[in-house]
């Protein structure tokens, strides 16, 4: 006889299960996060602002050719993301470091700061946060919420020029949080990647490098990625309507 594939909500109830019995958990967050929210992936079909592709502006290159332009883009990004709310996601997530407290991480590629605005206190910014500003004088990064800015390009207290605190294309991540993100996924048994595409490296290399050091992996997606077939588990659905009945024990 042929085996019977289990159901989706066998499949839950299996990750519910490993979830309990997990010491360590660490979770890696991508765009399909924060799209449940509303936040533009800026990606595809509509994916333009001014005729210009994010490629064309999210650059070391494009900041020094023309500041005032790049920093209207993020300003632009800035208040769309500040008119969004965290969602369920998030909110179970940050339940989720409650519960677990030091053995916990969370990792994101996201840069919207939604996890913070959910209660989320332990999280690695591999890719920087668009509500940080970066000083290319003093090197000072701080926050700065406001919407709009009123100058463009803003200065730092000391006088220089600040930049959008984001990794841009053709940059290294942050190395200290890179590190804490590998040893993160190496220490883990249990390791949940959330809403990302798994095709965009070095980010994509966690799930793998968690799993060759004995942890479980829980995928969870919309639709089916390159990691689908050697995940431990793959849960279809909106992270928004899966992690608060995977949390709750």
């Amino acid at each position: 006889m042929t085996p019977t594939q289990p159901t989706a909500q066998d499949q839950l109830a299996q990750a519910r299960a490993w979830q309990r019995d997990s010491s360590r958990v660490t979770v890696l967050s991508g765009a399909g996060t924060s799209a449940e929210s509303g936040v533009p992936t800026f990606r595809g079909p509509g994916g333009l602002w001014r005729d210009f592709k994010p490629e064309q502006l999210a650059t070391p290159e494009a900041f020094h050719s023309n500041p005032k332009l790049c920093w209207e883009w993020y300003d632009w990004r800035r208040s769309l993301i500040a008119q969004v709310k965290p969602n369920l996601g998030h909110f179970a997530l940050a339940q989720l470091e409650q519960r677990l407290q030091d053995s916990f991480t969370l990792i994101t590629q996201n840069v919207d700061g939604l996890h913070n605005r959910a209660g989320s206190q332990r999280i690695l910014k591999i890719h920087g946060d668009i509500w940080w500003t970066l000083c290319l004088s003093c090197n000072r990064i701080q926050s700065d919420f406001r919407v709009p800015l009123p100058d463009l390009p803003p200065r730092c207290s000391c006088g220089g020029m600040l930049r959008p605190g984001v990794v841009w294309f053709g940059e290294s991540l942050p190395t200290l949080t890179w590190e804490q993100a590998r040893k993160a996924a190496c220490d883990c048994d249990l390791f949940l990647i959330i809403g990302t595409s798994a095709v965009v490296y070095p980010a994509a290399s966690l799930a793998p490098l968690a799993q060759s050091h004995g942890a479980r992996l829980i995928e969870i997606n919309m639709e089916e990625t390159p990691l689908s077939g050697s995940a431990d588990l793959s849960l279809r659905g909106a992270s928004g309507e899966i992690l608060p009945q995977l949390i709750d024990s």
